[in-house]
């Protein structure tokens, strides 16, 4: 019996290849958990479908700030989460067009733009200065730690953990490299 292991085929990183690879892994991780939650009884699960709505546009305010921050742009955010609560759909199609643009970012960012530092201001109006790449890993970072609370309401439920791991995400047939 073959492996489903043997579908991946690693490959040598660099900065460029690593990022756009930790960014299609976002989009299948958030594509992954929208799937799950929009299995939630809008009726019978509708305080868990909120909280983790919440969370997920939280995660999503602060990537388009960070998108916004990249391109040295003004956003529009007041604050770390909107005040009204999108649908899940909505939420799902926001974060999908979100995710395009990062990973097309990360795809074409060259190593010396990862090195630039750029200064911003946090939605609290404290300076921020950061390089571009670790705006990048914070984005990275942050929906990781996020997704991993909306897992956690989920298993209150009693439902399965989501398998959205990154070793998950290599070793799919689909993922087969040659």
């Amino acid at each position: 019996m073959e492996s489903h292991f043997l579908h991946h085929k690693p490959a040598a990183m660099n900065s460029s290849n690593l990022l756009a690879t930790l960014f299609e892994y976002k989009a299948w991780a958030n594509d992954t958990l929208f799937t799950a939650l929009l299995d939630l009884s809008p009726e019978t699960q509708q305080r868990e479908r909120h909280d983790a709505t919440r969370i997920l546009n939280h995660v999503y305010v602060v990537d388009r700030i960070f998108e916004a921050n990249l391109q040295r742009q003004a956003h529009q955010y007041k604050g770390l989460n909107t005040p009204e609560t999108p649908t899940l759909e909505d939420l799902r199609a926001a974060m999908r067009e979100t995710d395009r643009w990062l990973l097309a970012y990360a795809k074409n960012v060259s190593e010396s733009e990862l090195a630039e530092i750029i200064d911003f201001t946090f939605v609290d109006g404290k300076p921020g200065r950061m390089s571009r790449s670790e705006m990048l890993l914070h984005v990275i970072t942050h929906g990781n730690y996020h997704r991993g609370a909306v897992g956690r309401i989920l298993a209150q439920l009693g439902l399965p953990p989501q398998r959205d791991t990154l070793t998950v995400f290599l070793h799919r047939p689909e993922a087969a490299r040659a």
